[in-house]
């Protein structure tokens, strides 16, 4: 007989064309009745965060204290987090990052002022390690998370940082990138010993590029040099897939070539003083010079910043500095 076992176990016989497509129907919607449950109480939870964040945010005092802005965005800590997912950890975890970046976005927007992303210290980011330490403990192979925080939380707090990107390398051994930014961390803190010894131990990770080893022996022999920083964001330049990333290290090379250009100018300045006795009136003085060192002169021979804005000239110094309008970055 065709049929199949009922709830008891005994053989029934063919089902109505009518019952055999519900059955069919419902077998093709998807979960079961538990799992749709979980789903159902996950949409739960995030709607019900995300109204309280905005019933926050619209009784949230002009003034509020930093701590208050930090318990607005931290609702739950790691672990609780994790079981109130459900089983969803990269759901929660997607939405840790999001408010995580929408809280440094809305922080950005509210000050005034020039901000680089790796110089966001002004923002007063407190909630920013945890939210990405949430992030991170709901999902411990989000690296999208740990290199943002290796980028952005130096600047917040440079031991938050490290603890972050350690834990990513505990999580991801394999993932040779995160003892780049790892190494990125201690060179900006000056530890260019500690620094090497990651960039080291990154260099043998399979598949790490030969690079890693270079930038190891770099470090060890001259880690606060021009030079070094040079490498440094070459290779952020080259090997991140982060548009903000990307512009960080563009810029900071564009820095560099103008503090090299600069140093170049006030060789020229010097000898300058030293032939004549006096200090250059203005650059068309030194315009032979000028071109002989193949800095970049208009038709007048007054030199121009990377970004294309002429240097000043500080006469009364015999002293270069950047021009008003330049978008060259000042902080180094």
């Amino acid at each position: 007989m065709n049929g199949r076992p009922d709830s008891d176990g005994r053989q029934t016989g063919d089902q109505s064309p009518a019952r055999k497509g519900k059955r069919a129907a419902a077998g093709r919607r998807g979960p079961a009745r538990g799992e749709w449950f979980g789903v159902a109480a996950l949409v739960l939870c995030l709607a019900a965060s995300a109204g309280l964040t905005r019933w926050l945010e619209l009784r949230r005092p002009p003034q509020a204290t930093a701590a208050a802005q930090v318990s607005e965005d931290l609702y739950v800590t790691p672990r609780a987090a994790r079981r109130l997912a459900l089983g969803f950890n990269g759901v929660a975890a997607d939405w840790y990052w999001l408010r995580a970046l929408q809280y440094v976005g809305r922080k950005a927007l509210t000050h005034r002022g020039d901000l680089q992303i790796d110089d966001l210290g002004p923002l007063n980011l407190q909630a920013l390690a945890p939210l990405l330490e949430q992030a991170t403990t709901l999902d411990p192979q989000f690296l999208a998370a740990y290199e943002y925080g290796a980028i952005v939380l130096p600047s917040v707090d440079a031991e938050a940082a490290v603890r972050l990107v350690e834990k990513g390398i505990r999580e991801n051994p394999q993932a040779w990138r995160l003892h780049s930014y790892l190494g990125y961390i201690r060179w900006q803190q000056g530890r260019f010993a500690e620094a090497a010894e990651v960039y080291s131990v990154g260099a043998r990770v399979p598949g790490a590029p030969p690079w890693m080893g270079a930038m190891a022996a770099q470090m060890s022999a001259k880690g606060g040099s021009r030079e070094t920083a040079r490498a440094i964001y070459e290779v952020m330049l080259r090997t991140t897939d982060d548009e903000q990333t990307k512009l960080l290290a563009f810029r900071r090379l564009v820095q560099l070539q103008s503090l090299d250009e600069q140093d170049a100018l006030r060789r020229l300045l010097t000898a300058h003083r030293e032939r004549a006795g006096r200090c250059a009136s203005g650059w068309r003085e030194l315009s032979p010079p000028l071109r002989a060192a193949r800095l970049n002169v208009d038709a007048s021979g007054t030199p121009f910043d990377p970004t294309g804005v002429p240097y000043k000239l500080l006469a009364e110094r015999c002293d270069v500095e950047l021009g008003e309008r330049s978008e060259v970055l000042r902080n180094y």
